[in-house]
């Protein structure tokens, strides 16, 4: 869990200077700075997402977890949170922090760097992934809350949360996650984030919330595949 643990606190320290450094920051670099950040986000997803190397598994895992998420309504229940965060934790009513809290959640914790980093650490105790992701983190948090503001320290909680698990849960799932699966997961994940980074720059809206439990069919088709063998 250290590795986890210093990630939180690299995204709140992160988001604390970031909120020193808003009004310090004209709109026009603001609306600048996030368009690059999407540009970037949208890389790494895609960098990410070559790792897949079966990609009708890849298409399946989309079409079926969005399906599920859908049914869900993970996306409303997020947005919902997040909504219900920012009228107890923030004065402001525009919906930045819920939009930073949302927005930070779903980049910190999708990438294949939250899920491998968490495997190493649960599995090994090996937390250098995870503090290269918290150096990465801590840093995007600095921009994140100039331009979104306080939601974005609150997303320190689902990233000690989801990582946590993964962490925790490692070891019963050890003999599943195989370096293909590891991929494929990946592969989903990378995708999702390259959606986050097209949502950033406003071309479209797409509810990667929906599209959540995708992310973990690869792992869940391995385990079934297994069990009939």
């Amino acid at each position: 869990m250290i590795g986890t643990i210093v990630n939180a606190v690299a995204i709140i320290a992160g988001g604390v200077f970031g909120l020193l450094l808003k009004k310090g920051i004209k709109d026009r670099y603001k609306m600048t700075i996030m368009q690059a950040i999407g540009l970037s986000v949208v890389l790494i997803g895609v960098r990410s997402a070559l790792n897949a190397t079966d990609l009708l598994e890849i298409i399946i895992c989309m079409v079926v977890g969005s399906l599920l998420g859908e049914a869900m309504r993970i996306e409303d229940r997020i947005e919902a949170l997040g909504a219900y965060a920012e009228k107890h934790f923030s004065r402001s009513a525009d919906g930045g922090f819920s939009k930073g809290l949302v927005t930070a959640s779903l980049v910190f914790c999708v990438g294949s760097m939250a899920i491998v980093g968490s495997l190493e650490s649960g599995l090994a105790g090996n937390h250098e992934t995870l503090f290269a992701k918290s150096l990465l983190d801590g840093i995007t948090s600095v921009v994140f809350a100039s331009t979104f503001g306080s939601g974005v320290i609150f997303s320190a909680a689902p990233v000690l949360v989801y990582q946590g698990a993964i962490t925790l849960g490692a070891s019963l799932l050890r003999p599943f996650l195989t370096s293909g699966v590891i991929a494929q997961m990946s592969g989903v994940g990378g995708l999702l984030i390259a959606a986050i980074g097209i949502n950033m720059l406003r071309l479209a809206h797409i509810k990667v919330g929906n599209m959540l439990p995708a992310i973990f069919l690869p792992l869940i088709y391995y385990m079934v595949r297994e069990l009939f063998r």
